[in-house]
């Protein structure tokens, strides 16, 4: 059982065994069958305006803004990546990953993201450890800036917020402030193993 499990089982028992002791053990199922109700009508809710953002972008990935992102990234991402050739494979891939997540194109960039493994693997030596570009990689698409957060906007707009678009200049700036971070530290562990090596 893995720790999330673990946790997540620990939280329903000790509210159940707190209900039971309360005499409100009826507040647990109506508690959890009301949850199970929310989530599906969210769910009805977020089919519409998905089905729309996501139209959205497809269009904007067959227009060629993707490409056009992606080529805008290809000189930042040869610095970031020093071990990988500028023209292999990997890179177009993780180009297209990147590229894909910061326009919301979730579907687009999981495939392109298990290519980039995959492609970044072969230049890995056989290695079961992951490389230093794999993991710069992992850590990029984790905290990748994100510049039309559709499912945010789709969850607001379901539980009827006044202006649910209010949340992209914020969501822009928590993301690019993660993104920065999670690169100036991805920078500094590959320095400090670096060193480490030379002692």
């Amino acid at each position: 059982m893995s720790l999330l499990n673990l946790i997540w089982l620990l939280l329903l028992a000790s509210g159940i065994v707190v209900a039971a002791i309360n005499g409100n053990i009826e507040v647990v199922t109506e508690a959890a069958l009301g949850a199970a109700k929310g989530a599906v009508e969210v769910c009805f809710d977020l089919v519409g305006v998905m089905a729309l953002w996501l139209g959205i972008m497809r269009i904007a990935e067959k227009g060629g803004l993707v490409a056009a992102l992606a080529r805008a990234l290809r000189p930042l991402m040869v610095r970031l990546f020093p071990s990988v050739p500028p023209q292999h494979p990997a890179m177009g891939f993780i180009i297209l990953n990147l590229s894909a997540n910061m326009l919301g194109l979730g579907n687009a960039a999981t495939p392109f993201g298990l290519k980039a493994m995959q492609e970044l693997q072969t230049l890995n030596q056989g290695s079961d450890e992951a490389s230093t570009a794999m993991c710069t990689f992992l850590a990029l698409n984790t905290s990748c800036i994100t510049l039309i957060p559709a499912t945010i906007i789709g969850v607001r707009l379901s539980f009827g917020s006044a202006n649910p678009t209010e949340i992209v200049g914020p969501c822009i700036f928590a993301t690019s402030i993660a993104m920065l971070i999670a690169v100036s530290l991805d920078y500094w562990f590959r320095t400090y193993s670096r060193w480490r090596r030379l002692l």
